[in-house]
């Protein structure tokens, strides 16, 4: 006679998957034959990242590739719903009518999403945001949508909105609270966001009150309460919180919470001692958690409670502190963020122009971080929420935690002990992590997340993880690798000098000297873009064409279904009419999606690999240059009108702009390159947002140096004023083969000055007052750039060996990739399935990987 338990776990979601994995890890499955049952049709996937299944793919989110577990003792029952449980005969009722029993159950059914009674909520084209199925009729309806509203501004809501953003559809956000992410973020932290939102072209509508959707079948509009006039949107998802599905355990008579939820005990038991709940359908104590780090911390302890439940942990509660990516800016929320504790105090940055916005909540005495929110730069939350947790003292100026200096330091500069959890997703502390690589031996990033699990899930404590790890091997006296791969012991900076010295300009004969092995997509595109700022060869020809990463091998940037951008170069903005109308007849001729840039140049999108020759034979032969957008080089320099047509210019900043961006169009560098020129101190060319920025002045111009945008932006600083033409040239010449020179790789000007000692004070002293002696070398080095610059698009059009790699398939050039589909919207083409993997068939693709390798670019 049989003595082997069952064990039933209904919900194959993110905790249900977590929860079987602690099973058979404590070894459950030596005495439990676990059964697992999930309605819907796929394994367990990452929910966390559901919005990258437009880049991804479905296969990439899942848990469960195979579509099983190792383990032989689970079975997993996929796209079958439990249709009743009863307690009485501890057996449980699938839909297909198959009866499983069970000894032990395990609730992990988690949340459906909540639609508000609003009137028209049943009408065609109106949607939830919870699964990957509702993520594909999503997509399939956006291909003839031209406007959706997403109807609620929270965290999934804002998830959502990315959704249909990525999908090329004009987004509305609705949210009926004062401001956008209500539960994370105050007043002023929900401005900030909302003002980086809208930047980006969506709308947003705070305080509002939807009435109902419009339409006979399908959506024509939404109603608010107390406006005149309906918002025209043809698509609605419903992003207005969830609520835990807790029928089956009402169904059979389990106690459930007041505001729902299955009601759990601090061991995650349910009224009946043979049935567990855990993730968002258990309340605990009547509250239910939203997260995924608590539901994993619930699973953890059912199944330490099934091993031994004397020695396993209980459920205290969780730390509900979130960081995440919204729409590309950074947001975080941990601790006491609304001071609600008596006495708190709240320390406050904010930088409206720059889109930053941090808060810090201090205890009465100024002596222990309560919580905080950051907006725009969440760089310190891995050093700020372990702060809370741990209780640690503050530092004698908290506010340095928070000021812009801290980003190279300030915040990581504070020791954290070893209580302190790190990866609050999975519960791991600092002296777990460090007790792990000191037992396991782990030498990399990669062993620390397979043994610990830290870093595995939203990623953000990954940098703290990496810094623990590099302590831990100092202290133990072993050599922490700087090396830019595993090929490779040497840093960017010293490759770059090993080239310049020994004159080498083949891979092979680099990595044989210095190096080992055959090199691998890390090193290869850096050694190639050292060899382009040294030699400014052709990034195609023979010596460095299978070196280069996607982008560069093509000469266009590749776009989410395997088409390419093409962008013609328009130095400092300024075009003729004639040159206009040559790129709207190619825009035309050859049906691309057409943009205009923020940099002040016009994007053609959707142009497959063996029209780009075509392409630009035509813009070629019009005047027209590569304009870079592919590569890591100078993309553009920005321009207002100036002197010439504005009333309050005082220099020709278009003149400028367009100097400075041919003398530098073609310079490879470790990472891309922006410029700006603004002609007066009204800045409308936003030059302090840009690597360099030149600012016009009565006396001149003033020089300012290593800002950015993007998702953590910054100021540039100023390096010298009131220089002449000539002065500005030869300083700029100078800090950019400075930069080229000693930064690494992947590294913006704005992190690169971070790593400098002295910071700008010493980038001056080389750059300015030639401290070093560099000064001649530095420009000669310029000078050699701009002497031997050439347009590498037509280099390309008069060699028909490099002419040969553009076409999609090799054994037939003359065939089109037939998985290249296009849709319409806003009277233009767009891509009509996006993120789909690019079919191989029976030819050889070369033109287009597939849509995993593009998301990782």
């Amino acid at each position: 006679m049989s003595t082997r338990k069952s064990l039933v776990v209904i919900g194959n979601g993110m905790v249900g998957h977590r929860f079987v994995q602690a099973a058979i890890e404590r070894g459950l499955t030596e005495t439990f034959d676990i059964t697992v049952v999930g309605e819907e049709p796929r394994p367990a996937y990452d929910r966390v990242a559901l919005t990258s299944f437009f880049d991804v793919g479905a296969e990439q989110l899942s848990f469960l590739p195979s579509g099983a577990y190792d383990d032989p003792r689970v079975r997993l029952v996929l796209d079958v719903p439990v249709a009743a449980i009863d307690r009485d005969t501890k057996s449980i009722a699938l839909g297909t009518g198959e009866v499983v029993s069970y000894d032990i159950a395990v609730l992990a059914t988690g949340a459906a999403p909540f639609v508000p009674p609003v009137p028209g909520k049943d009408l065609d084209n109106v949607f939830v945001y919870r699964t990957i199925e509702d993520l594909e009729a999503i997509r399939e309806a956006s291909g003839t949508a031209r406007a959706g509203a997403v109807i609620g501004g929270g965290l999934l809501g804002l998830e959502a909105a990315n959704a249909l953003h990525q999908l090329g559809i004009e987004t509305h956000v609705v949210e009926m609270a004062p401001r956008l992410m209500a539960v994370q973020v105050d007043d002023a932290g929900g401005a900030t966001l909302k003002r980086h939102i809208e930047s980006l072209g969506l709308s947003v509508h705070t305080g509002v009150m939807t009435e109902r959707i419009e339409g006979t079948d399908t959506v024509t509009g939404l109603r608010f309460q107390d406006h005149d006039a309906a918002l025209p949107v043809d698509l609605v998802v419903f992003s207005a919180g969830i609520r835990p599905r807790d029928q089956l355990a009402r169904d059979c008579g389990l106690d459930v919470a007041e505001r729902g939820g299955v009601l759990v005990d601090e061991k995650l038991r349910t009224s009946d001692p043979a049935i567990h709940a855990i993730g968002e359908c258990a309340a605990v104590a009547g509250r239910m958690y939203g997260l995924v780090a608590p539901g994993y911390q619930m699973a953890e302890i059912v199944a330490d409670t099934l091993v031994n439940e004397a020695s396993a942990a209980v459920f205290e509660g969780a730390d509900m502190s979130t960081k995440l990516k919204l729409l590309g800016v950074d947001v975080a929320s941990f601790g006491d963020a609304f001071a609600t504790t008596e006495g708190a105090l709240e320390l406050v940055f904010a930088d409206a122009v720059a889109g930053v916005y941090k808060k810090l909540v201090v205890s009465s005495e100024g002596d222990r971080l309560l919580g905080g929110i950051l907006v725009g730069d969440a760089s310190a939350y891995g050093v700020l929420r372990p702060m809370v947790s741990s209780g640690m003292a503050l530092p004698d100026n908290p506010e340095e935690l928070i000021l812009p200096a801290a980003r190279e330091g300030g915040a990581a500069r504070i020791g954290m002990p070893d209580e302190a959890v790190v990866c609050s997703c999975n519960n791991i502390s600092k002296g777990s992590i460090c007790d792990t690589i000191d037992a396991e031996g782990c030498a990399d990033l990669p062993c620390v997340k397979a043994c610990t699990r830290a870093g595995t899930v939203c990623g953000s404590c990954v940098p703290i993880v990496k810094n623990l790890l590099a302590e831990r091997l100092e202290a133990a006296g072993k050599t922490v690798s700087k090396g830019i791969c595993e090929h490779f012991d040497l840093t960017r900076q010293e490759l770059f000098d090993v080239i310049a010295v020994h004159g080498f300009q083949r891979f092979d004969d680099i990595v044989t000297a210095h190096g080992r092995g055959r090199g691998c997509d890390v090193c290869k595109p850096a050694v190639a873009s050292i060899l382009a700022s040294q030699f400014n060869g052709h990034v195609l020809d023979r010596t460095t064409a299978n070196l280069q990463d996607t982008n560069d091998a093509y000469l266009a940037n590749i776009q989410r279904n395997g088409t390419y951008s093409v962008v013609p170069r328009i130095p400092g903005g300024e075009i003729t009419a004639d040159k206009l109308i040559v790129i709207g007849e190619v825009a035309r001729d050859f049906d691309l999606y057409t943009k205009i840039t923020g940099g002040q140049r016009i994007d053609l999108l959707g142009a497959r690999v063996e029209q780009l020759p075509q392409i630009w034979r035509r813009l070629v032969d019009a005047g027209f240059e590569s304009g870079h957008a592919y590569g890591k080089s100078l993309r553009t320099v920005k321009s207002c009108v100036g002197s010439s047509w504005c009333r309050f210019g005082v220099q020709d900043s278009v003149q400028m702009a367009i100097d400075l961006e041919l003398r530098y169009r073609g310079l490879r560098s470790p990472h891309k390159l922006k410029g700006g020129v603004s002609g007066c101190a009204r800045e409308c060319a936003e030059a302090r947002g840009k690597d360099f920025g030149v600012i016009a002045t009565e006396k001149g111009w003033n020089l300012y140096v290593c800002g950015n945008g993007g998702a953590i932006p910054a100021h540039a600083q100023l390096l010298a004023s009131d220089l002449t033409g000539a002065e500005l040239v030869r300083y700029l010449d100078r800090f950019l083969m400075y930069y080229i020179r000693t930064a690494d790789r992947l590294q913006r000007t704005s992190t690169w000055l971070g790593t400098i000692d002295g910071g700008l004070d010493r980038v001056r002293e080389i750059v300015v007052e030639d401290t070093l002696g560099l000064g001649a070398e530095l420009e000669a080095e310029m000078a050699r750039h701009v002497d031997s610059y050439f347009d590498e698009w037509k280099g390309t059009l008069e060699d028909e060996e490099k002419l040969s790699r553009f076409v999609s398939f090799v054994n037939a050039p003359d065939v089109p990739d037939p998985s290249i589909s296009f849709g319409t919207s806003r009277g233009q083409i767009s891509p009509a399935v996006a993120g789909g993997p690019v079919s191989l068939g029976t030819s050889i693709p070369v033109g287009a990987p597939a849509a995993a390798e593009v998301g990782a670019r």
